[in-house]
């Protein structure tokens, strides 16, 4: 991946939520070696953050930190505003922050429950899209480009996840939903709304919300035979970013899977 070159990203200014670790910070490295114009942001892995953005600089790459919990709507803004502000315009956003928060049944689910997890996964959506799609379009104004909002959603949003995993698959198939309504609303502006569903990838946030038993058995239901790691996915969000790669995308849903969905 770091010998492929793709011209039209370098120098493009990118927003990636949740970018300090597993597919974010994947993501953050891949747009860096693209020349953009990284956006790198946090919430509690300072330390994370800070040693990806002193790898990127090393290698020679532009990397603004900034800090916000995705879930408050105060904090989202900011955050955007701040990474326009730095890079003198924004060409992209990609949605990636989120979680499951913890894993509860819809039966013991709490309304904190619903709360906490839809503000994290979904309403964070609506509001950093929101404060991005003004500069977006200015860009579209001053270079026909309008950029692009790439947002990570789940298999769990089509499968119906497991395991006390359903109010987090729900939240993302909300986000499967809004990429195609907001890709209806923004395409005549020039900005191509998509998504990426990752399958089952070997990141923190497994390690956190998953037992070896649970990756057992998604591992089994694998065709490919085995669990990717973040690296895999970056190549998903290139193509999607990239006007001369897919221009003509618009409202769709990479699925990253590895064959365990095939819809």
């Amino acid at each position: 991946m770091s010998d492929l070159r793709i011209p039209d990203l370098a120098g493009k200014a990118v927003l990636i939520t949740g970018a300090s670790t597993g597919i974010g910070a994947a993501l953050a490295r891949g747009f860096a070696a693209q020349g953009a114009m990284v956006g790198l942001h946090y919430n509690s892995s300072r330390v994370e953050a800070e040693h990806l953005a002193e790898e990127i600089t090393a290698a020679h790459g532009r990397v603004h930190l900034v800090q916000a919990d995705v879930s408050k709507g105060d904090a989202v803004r900011a955050m955007v505003a701040e990474v326009s502000a730095q890079f003198g315009r924004l060409d992209g956003l990609i949605n990636n922050a989120g979680g499951m928060v913890r894993r509860v049944p819809y039966e013991q689910a709490s309304e904190q429950d619903y709360d906490e997890i839809m503000d994290l996964n979904a309403r964070s959506v609506i509001v950093a899209s929101q404060a991005a799609i003004p500069h977006l379009k200015q860009t579209a104004a001053d270079s026909g480009w309008g950029g692009f909002i790439i947002n990570t959603t789940s298999v769990a949003a089509r499968n119906g996840a497991s395991g006390g995993a359903g109010l987090y698959g729900s939240s993302k198939a909300f986000v499967h939903n809004v990429t195609r309504g907001m890709a209806k609303e923004l395409i005549p502006f020039g900005i191509r709304v998509n998504a990426v569903a990752p399958g089952v990838i070997t990141t923190p946030f497994h390690e956190r919300y998953s037992t070896e038993a649970q990756l057992a058995a998604q591992k089994a239901a694998t065709p490919a035979g085995r669990l990717a790691t973040a690296q895999e996915c970056v190549g998903a969000y290139l193509f999607l970013a990239s006007a001369t790669l897919s221009s003509y995308v618009v409202g769709q849903c990479l699925e990253v899977n590895g064959g365990m969905l095939m819809p």
